[in-house]
């Protein structure tokens, strides 16, 4: 049986505010035909605004991923690619209004219920894969992140998460083509340690950041007075520090959200590489800067190759 393209059955608007910038975002997830790839369009910077998701054009990487290229941005664009990469999705344009991808609710499941209702529809033309022949390794000494991809029959990932943190441990999460990503990794928020929170408001990063749509951990015990100065930045009356370590904003999904959020991060990232790639991936303390280098480095050998 031949593997195929996919692309959407429908479109789907999506409005909401960045999560880094706070501002408002309409989006539009529209189908295309084969061969388009993952386009997005700046609606707001005229018809002739696109740019591809690809890696060639990621020029960002501090708590999210930036692609952009002759003044045209898009930000934090992860959680999208990942449910497309995921799902299937080899063809779509994405229509959008600002610069930054809606945080929605911190996880890729609004993508994922809208477009699972519908399905997919198959394209005419096979979809192309990229078959890994030899190990690839990296690491940053700097942050002791490593990523190892092996060459295999299909893609697989496993990730784990090291924060020196009490409260979470060392998580692990895994991913394969047998994995139920709608119910079992998209549903993962984003996640924060409550000491960040100050200098990431500081830093003019997470603007759109609330308490719907992030996890908060919390490593020690808080003053009544610190929560209290949160929760009037957050706009909320009243914030708690559960007993095991986390905000009382939300609750978990899954013991492991965090490395699970993390995996999806890995999906979003390495769909950046423009094809779908047979390896299996081991990320240790992954984050987006070094994704991005390692799908980079596929990228290259990819082209290099052909």
């Amino acid at each position: 049986m031949r593997d195929n393209q996919k692309t959407l059955r429908g479109e789907y608007k999506f409005v909401g505010k960045g999560l880094h910038s706070g501002l408002g975002v309409t989006m539009v997830l529209k189908p295309a035909p084969v061969n388009t790839g993952i386009r997005f369009h700046r609606v707001d910077l005229g018809k002739d605004a696109y740019i591809e998701a690809l890696v060639d054009y990621v020029t960002y990487t501090q708590r999210s991923t930036m692609l952009e290229n002759n003044n045209i941005k898009i930000q934090t664009l992860e959680h999208l690619m990942a449910t497309f990469y995921a799902l299937g999705v080899d063809n779509a344009i994405v229509e959008i209004d600002n610069f930054e991808v809606p945080i929605l609710d911190g996880s890729a499941l609004p993508y994922v219920r809208a477009i699972c209702a519908d399905g997919l529809l198959e394209q005419d033309a096979p979809r192309k894969y990229y078959n890994l022949d030899e190990t690839i390794s990296y690491t940053d000494e700097k942050t002791g992140s490593s990523i190892t991809l092996t060459p295999a029959d299909t893609f697989s990932a496993e990730v784990t998460i090291d924060f020196n943190s009490k409260v979470l441990g060392v998580q692990t999460a895994s991913y394969t083509c047998q994995t139920d990503f709608a119910h079992e990794i998209a549903p993962c928020r984003t996640f924060v340690f409550f000491h960040e929170l100050e200098f990431l408001f500081k830093n003019n990063l997470i603007k759109g950041g609330d308490l719907e749509n992030a996890i908060v951990i919390v490593e020690n015990e808080v003053s009544d007075a610190e929560l209290s100065r949160m929760a009037s930045l957050f706009n909320v009356e009243k914030i708690e520090r559960r007993p095991e370590g986390y905000l009382d904003n939300v609750k978990l999904h899954f013991d492991n959200e965090c490395a699970r959020h993390k995996l999806l991060d890995v999906l979003g990232d390495f769909s950046l590489m423009g094809i779908r790639l047979n390896a299996k991936v081991v990320a240790v303390k992954s984050g987006h800067k070094i994704n991005t280098q390692v799908a980079k480095l596929v990228r290259q050998k990819m082209i290099f190759n052909h």
